[in-house]
């Protein structure tokens, strides 16, 4: 992306106003819900992209004052060295500016010190709602409730900043289970209404909660290891999850596969901003997936893995059907089948969302295969899932550590031309792609390093159209193969 940047500026006629770019930066939204991480971090990207618009435009002042009789030509111009620094992004004589280094050194020590136990600024995740620091309970409620409240939940969650977990835990108990055994028991449809959209209201958070399960191997301290190993399967049915299938789907199939051909949820073959290929999309996983799934591990000579991936979905239709029977279809229908058919719709739409953006020249790197967002929805509700490509560099790494890890990794980020947008979740990335609105999801993207920091709205628009676009055979064929072959000569 890099690359089509720099092609971008070589194409594009007229000059580029860097007193403009600059005021890009006010269509940045601070979104009142943020996380306190985010916000640090989306201030920080703030004040980069406008540094380096600053930068950009005394560059070209440089090469003004340089030509024949202008003011400053000479090489010993007071705002020489202010040039030079302008023309290398904000470094003087190539080396980064210390006092960038120096911001950055402090946002990363703040964003570890609140994941750190040992650390004064410590503070657990609670509530998906509000951070900790802000809850204003009252002195009585925050002493004798809230306080010992978070000491038991810190012993219980298998990281200490996890009681949001142990939380959530609680609330399925007490509504989503009782409220779903009372209507097989006594069934009417206004409850059962009310049920599904309850169900349809928590499934988000459950949903990344569990995605957190999957790849830790749980969320609870291991003393509750019979827990943690069993209620999945109580509460997935629940949520419109057959038993195991994510996790065989997402852990074992995706995250080996990462969007590439081989990946039964890969984006590279459709075109992301047409209907009817998200409608083949779609259609593939919500109508095959029972099958292709097994099929894939079988063809990858996984015999275990694809007998038990169609063991479990086979036996989730087959124990709707036995509820269904004998004990209550209207039950069955709204607390297993609505939800199932429900959230495949939604998964698809999700990692629509996530893979939609595909550098052509380099497809296979997970800085340009997915995506970063910085919004509430994502990251406040459903455990920092907006960091999507953090999450592809370390499948492992824990939720809460993403900011920082981004943050680390910023400049790595920037010169791979890695994409991060803001105040939009990734609904509604497959949403206004679909409805081809490359302009409003130009003014959602966050620019990060010189090469995006330079492009108008326009080009920015551009960019995102052509790493939209659908990979034909060949293509696929030769990039990949180019891919793995050069893994392959690395590993000797």
């Amino acid at each position: 992306m890099m690359q089509l940047g720099s092609n971008f500026l070589q194409w594009s006629s007229p000059k580029i106003s860097y007193q403009s770019t600059s005021a890009m930066a006010d269509l940045i939204v601070f979104a009142p819900d943020l996380t306190a991480p985010d916000r640090l971090l989306l201030r920080t990207l703030k004040d980069d992209m406008v540094r380096q618009s600053e930068c950009a435009g005394a560059a070209l002042e440089a090469a003004d004052e340089k030509k024949p009789g202008s003011v400053g030509a000479s090489n010993g111009s007071a705002g020489g060295s202010r040039h030079r620094k302008a023309e290398n992004g904000g470094m003087a004589h190539g080396t980064p500016d210390p006092s960038v280094l120096d911001a950055d050194a402090r946002d990363l020590a703040t964003l570890k010190a609140w994941n750190d136990p040992e650390k004064d600024a410590f503070e657990p995740t609670v509530f998906v709602s509000a951070d900790l620091s802000t809850l204003k309970l009252g002195p009585v409620l925050d002493k004798y409730v809230l306080q010992p409240y978070v000491r038991w939940g810190r012993k219980v969650a298998r990281k200490q900043t996890d009681v949001v977990m142990v939380t959530h835990l609680i609330l399925y108990f007490t509504t989503s289970v009782p409220s779903a055994l009372y209507l097989f028991w006594n069934f009417s449809y206004l409850h059962g209404f009310l049920h599904f959209a309850m169900q349809g209201y928590y499934v988000g958070t459950y949903t990344l909660m569990m995605h957190q399960h999957i790849h830790m191997r749980g969320i609870l301290a291991p003393r509750f290891w019979l827990i943690d190993r069993l209620f999945p399967y109580i509460t997935d049915p629940l949520m419109g999850h057959t038993w195991n299938t994510y996790f065989y789907h997402h852990v074992k199939h995706h995250h080996v596969e990462g969007n590439g051909p081989d990946d039964l949820s890969s984006t590279l073959r459709y075109q992301r901003d047409s209907l009817p290929d998200f409608l083949c999309y779609l259609g593939r996983f919500y109508f095959l997936v029972w099958l292709e799934l097994p099929l894939y591990f079988l063809a990858k000579r996984r015999l275990a893995i694809a007998a038990k991936t169609a063991f479990w979905e086979l036996s989730s239709y087959a124990t709707y059907v036995a509820l269904a029977k004998m004990v209550s279809w209207r039950a069955t229908l709204f607390v297993f089948i609505l939800p199932l058919l429900v959230l495949r719709v939604g998964l698809m739409v999700g990692n629509w969302g996530q893979h939609a953006f595909v550098d052509p020249d380099e497809p296979d790197s997970d800085f340009r295969s997915s995506i970063t967002l910085i919004d509430v929805a994502s990251n406040r509700y459903c455990f920092n899932d907006g960091y999507h490509t953090s999450h592809h560099l370390n499948p492992l790494r824990h939720w809460r550590d993403h900011p920082a890890a981004f943050l680390a990794q910023k400049g790595t980020y920037a010169r791979e031309g890695a994409l991060v947008f803001h105040d939009i979740d990734y609904l509604m990335i497959t949403v206004r792609l679909l409805m081809r609105d490359y302009d409003h999801l130009a003014r959602r993207l966050v620019p990060i390093g010189g090469e995006q920091v330079r492009m108008s709205l326009a080009e920015r628009a551009a960019l995102l159209r052509r790493a939209a676009r659908r990979f034909s055979e060949e293509e696929i064929a030769r990039k990949f193969k180019t891919a793995a072959a050069a893994a392959g000569s690395g590993s000797r």
